[in-house]
């Protein structure tokens, strides 16, 4: 009998404390509780356009090689620094020694032949004057003499092709600064024939460095020279690099009907930390304001879902650029007040006029649903 007496007892408590809770939880709901809110304060805002681009170097020259033959010796490699008119590689200059040396023959036979109907136009010359021979027959060796002397410059010419032919076999730097790129491996047989290969790219100066940046052209509008640019790096996240724009290309890019212009921004590298490359994640600053007024831009994009109240009776629409309305908490009630705003970077934005100040709570969404659902489950379980 006492243990019953003592179960009776604990189950009468139990249902009382959580009546109890209940009760309270609901009592919660009132309409101090009803909305998040957040205050008003002053900071600084930064509108800015996002883009991607490319690091590249401002110079970079690609090296290759106007002969064909097999790379003998190798003198630079990757990161190697290069001064002007140093030796990178070297190709095989057998058959180019032997096609010089062939052109030289034939430059001494020209040489030689030119010799002989020199001779042979002067002993005739002076037989024309004494009158023992013809004007044609002048004529014929004097024709002879002009293409001995013709002969003569083409193979001259030849010995300076192949003679050069030979020097461009050795290749050097153009320009000073780091080689960033080796295409060409020892014993690699290079062919010059259609096109010139690229053996080496040198870039001149790395600190300081261009990207390459793809811009909308919803957005191209608003980019002039000199803008100021802010961006990150996938490896170096938490550093923000400056940079400004130094150059808007006319020509566009159009893929799959989506016009897009090309933006070239110059970058300070003195560290070195940027490399030849790297992908930029670009903000470009469009405008920005310092130590405003701002709200969250939730606020402006709270309404409230009971209409009944005085305050939306009176609400209007905004009709023009940069109206806009809030609600603020005044005396635990939501009261609708207009604005005028100015810019924003997504988060924030600018308040320009309007009955507003610093610590003002502005609602930013209800916890009403939330609330009741809570309320109901735990209607359920008891």
């Amino acid at each position: 009998m006492f243990i019953r007496n003592t179960t009776t007892y604990v189950i009468s408590i139990l249902a009382i404390t959580a009546v109890i809770y209940w009760y309270t939880q609901n009592e919660n709901d009132s309409p101090t509780n009803v909305y998040l809110t957040q205050t008003l304060s002053h900071g600084d805002i930064v509108h800015t356009i996002s883009a991607n681009g490319t690091l590249t170097p401002v110079v970079l020259v690609n090296v290759g090689t106007q002969v064909s033959g097999t790379v003998a010796k190798l003198h630079a490699d990757f990161n190697d620094q290069v001064e002007t008119g140093q030796i990178l590689a070297e190709l095989d200059p057998a058959l180019l020694q032997a096609q010089l040396e062939q052109s030289k023959a034939n430059l001494q036979s020209a040489q030689t032949q030119y010799n002989i109907q020199d001779n042979k136009l002067k002993r005739h010359h002076q037989l024309f004057t004494q009158g023992f021979i013809s004007v044609e027959a002048l004529e014929i060796v004097r024709q002879e003499h002009d293409a001995a002397r013709a002969q003569l410059i083409v193979s001259k010419a030849q010995v300076e092709r192949d003679r050069a032919n030979l020097n461009y076999s050795i290749i050097k730097s153009p320009i000073s600064g780091v080689v960033i790129a080796r295409d060409v491996d020892l014993g690699q047989t290079v062919a010059a024939n259609f096109q010139t290969p690229v053996l080496f790219q040198i870039a001149k100066d790395l600190r300081e460095m261009q990207i390459n940046i793809s811009v909308a052209e919803a957005d191209i509008g608003l980019l002039h020279i000199d803008q100021p640019i802010n961006f990150t790096v996938d490896a170096y996240p938490n550093i923000t690099y400056v940079g400004t724009v130094k150059q808007v290309r006319l020509n566009p890019t159009i893929q799959e009907n989506v016009v897009t212009y090309n933006v070239v921004a110059m970058v300070n590298n003195d560290d070195g930390s940027l490399l030849p490359g790297m992908t930029a994640n670009i903000h470009f600053v469009v405008n920005q304001r310092h130590n405003v007024l701002r709200v969250s831009n939730a606020a402006l994009r709270f309404q409230p879902k009971d209409s009944t109240t005085n305050t939306d009776k009176n609400r209007q629409p905004a009709t023009q650029d940069g109206q806009s309305t809030i609600y603020k908490l005044v005396d635990e009630q939501p009261v609708i007040t207009p604005i005028t705003t100015g810019i924003t970077d997504g988060h924030f934005t600018e308040i320009t006029a309007g009955n507003v100040q610093t610590n003002d709570r502005v609602i930013i969404r209800e916890k009403r649903d939330q609330q009741d659902g809570e309320s109901k489950f735990r209607l359920r379980m008891f």
